[in-house]
């Protein structure tokens, strides 16, 4: 049974777990439990990236997930390579989103503009190796 651990900041989309499903044949999605999720979500820029914090997120996706999981990984770039890093290090397939962004723009009778950005989901992809 493929997983797929979810190291974002958002819930999943309809169309992204549809995705998984049929075209990566992912059976179950693994969010952080909360504890997890605040480091993910929460990683303080005032100071030297905290990498003993990320251990329990490494250590969570050692024991959660197996060799060829997914770990869809997207957030703060210091922790995504890190995360990414452990994949590559560890048989699992690291995996981001990617979007279509559709843009508008209405000039309000104020003269205000609104501008709106609606973003779509495209696919999952691999993290290049870089080897």
């Amino acid at each position: 049974m493929r997983k797929m651990a979810m190291l974002v900041s958002h819930p999943l989309a309809s169309e992204q777990e549809r995705e998984a499903k049929e075209a990566w044949k992912v059976e179950q999605f693994l969010p952080l439990p909360e504890d997890l999720q605040q480091i993910w979500s929460q990683v303080p820029p005032e100071e030297d990236f905290p990498v003993k914090r990320f251990q329990l997120i490494t250590d969570w996706l050692e024991q959660q997930t197996a060799p060829q999981d997914l770990v869809w990984i997207q957030g703060e770039p210091g922790a995504v390579f890190l995360l990414v890093t452990w994949c590559f290090q560890n048989n699992r397939i690291p995996i981001y989103a990617t979007t279509k962004r559709e843009y508008s723009q209405q000039l309000l009778p104020d003269g205000s503009i609104k501008n709106q950005h609606i973003f779509r989901h495209v696919n999952f992809r691999v993290y290049p190796c870089g080897e």
